[in-house]
């Protein structure tokens, strides 16, 4: 069996018999480099390797933790739940039932509003749903919200906004990574509309999205009423100087994000952001210095592990490229179905989904498989712009739905703070389900009509 594929399916089927995912991404990676013929010293000198090309993204994720922490103790988040719990209220009754429904629905826009935003307006990406979503648990709670839906939606706003507007981390993704790495492949993307190639993909995203609100986790869910540890969530009591001096920080951090990711500098930007955020809190007063050690350790400890994910996937990534079982697996795929285009078509969306699934990043994906796809598409008569939304379907998919991406890691990081909601069977599967199938299929239907 082929390396990389052998690796993934070991690293899937331990993460769904709950085996913690770092483990399971280390267990995957050991049995696909074996396989693959490094040995076990190439196999742990490539894994080694890839540990470090994670270490800046882990740092920036423990310091955006860290000032989400210095954001929830100036009281801004509670500020918001309480209102919403006060309008919710306790009794039961007709019109305290239409409220509830409101509040439900206003919650489920705002918080996809938010999702939206953070790959684009407000580029910070998941650092704001550790700071927003546990305050707003017990609102949940009250409501009998299935959290299931919540992370649908999160992961939504995380990955479609990118994969499909060209705007802050959607620029880095469609113009920088996609369309560059098929024009470095041999294709001319002159004149090509990214939007256009991504809007049937998009739309099956869509379509996934609808189907778990208004279908599969729209039915009332009961979870148990928990009192977070104060060690984690402590808030003050609301004072109008904390709450400005919050807001000042959060727009600094933004600000200082925008301006570097205009100015190119967009790796460092969110570590950069998230310093000048804490300073703010720290030289007014906002967060004292001696409350500063303990809001920073719960804050990074509450990102830390999410960093931690995101190294250890770097390393499996890094060992499938070292075991160049990738293009063979490719090359495979290509020589069963020449000829085909459909067939074709969705071979390589599945090797896409197989790839990032494993990987954990969409934007690590498409450079590895751009460059087989790109004159495989061509030599099948696929389109300029079929060949761009076959490539950017294949790396976006996977992202929703695998382990070891952000972008299940972060809503969990939010949904799970009392211990009730399982990173696997609450986030992964859901999103797998409602995203990936949606997105495969969309993305097939996209290569036969562009």
């Amino acid at each position: 069996m082929n390396a990389v594929l052998l690796a993934v399916i070991i690293m899937l089927a331990l993460s769904a018999a709950r085996v913690h995912v770092v483990l399971a991404l280390f267990i995957g990676a050991l049995v696909g480099g074996l396989a693959g013929g490094l040995g076990l010293d190439g196999t742990m000198v490539a894994y080694q390797d890839g540990l470090s090309g994670g270490a800046m993204l882990a740092l920036s994720y423990a310091l955006l933790g860290a000032f989400a922490m210095a954001v929830s103790s100036s009281g801004l988040p509670q500020l918001l739940a309480n209102s919403l719990i006060s309008k919710v209220g306790s009794e039961s009754n007709e019109a305290n039932t239409r409220i509830e429904f409101t509040v439900r629905w206003l919650l489920l826009v705002g918080i996809l509003a938010m999702a939206i935003m953070s790959q684009n307006l407000i580029p910070v990406h998941i650092a704001f749903i550790p700071l927003i979503i546990p305050p707003l648990l017990a609102v949940f709670n009250r409501l009998k919200v299935d959290r299931r839906v919540i992370a649908c939606v999160l992961t939504f706003g995380l990955v479609t906004t990118y994969m499909f507007i060209p705007v802050g981390f959607g620029s880095i993704f469609l113009n920088d990574i996609l369309l560059g790495n098929i024009e470095l492949a041999g294709m001319s993307v002159a004149g090509i509309n990214v939007m256009k190639a991504m809007s049937i993909p998009a739309l099956g995203m869509v379509i996934g999205l609808l189907i778990a609100v208004f279908f599969t986790y729209r039915k009332p869910r009961n979870y148990r009423s928990i009192d977070l540890a104060p060690t984690d969530y402590e808030t003050k009591e609301p004072s109008r100087f904390n709450v400005i001096v919050a807001i000042i920080a959060i727009i600094a951090t933004f600000t200082v994000q925008v301006i570097m990711q205009s100015m190119g500098t967009e790796a460092n930007s969110l570590l950069v952001g998230a310093l000048v955020g804490l300073m703010i809190f720290m030289l007014t007063g906002a967060v004292k210095w001696r409350e500063a050690d303990d809001v920073f350790t719960a804050g990074m400890r509450m990102m830390a592990l999410i960093g931690f994910i995101m190294i250890s996937a770097q390393g499996f990534a890094a060992v499938m490229d070292a075991t160049g079982a990738v293009d063979p697996l490719v090359t495979v795929v290509a020589d069963l179905f020449a000829g085909n285009k459909g067939a074709a078509a969705i071979a390589m969306l599945v090797v896409g989904l197989i790839v990032t699934m494993g990987i954990g990043s969409s934007f690590s994906t498409l450079p590895i498989i751009a460059t087989i796809y790109v004159p495989l598409c061509l030599a099948l008569g696929f389109s300029p712009l079929a060949t761009v939304s076959i490539i950017g379907t294949a790396g976006a998919l996977g992202d929703a739905g695998s382990p070891a991406s952000d972008s299940t890691l972060g809503p969990t990081a939010g949904l799970n703070v009392d211990g009730q909601h399982d990173h696997i069977r609450d986030s992964v599967i859901p999103t797998f389900l409602h995203f990936n199938l949606p997105l495969l299929a969309a993305g097939w239907v996209a290569a036969m009509v562009l």
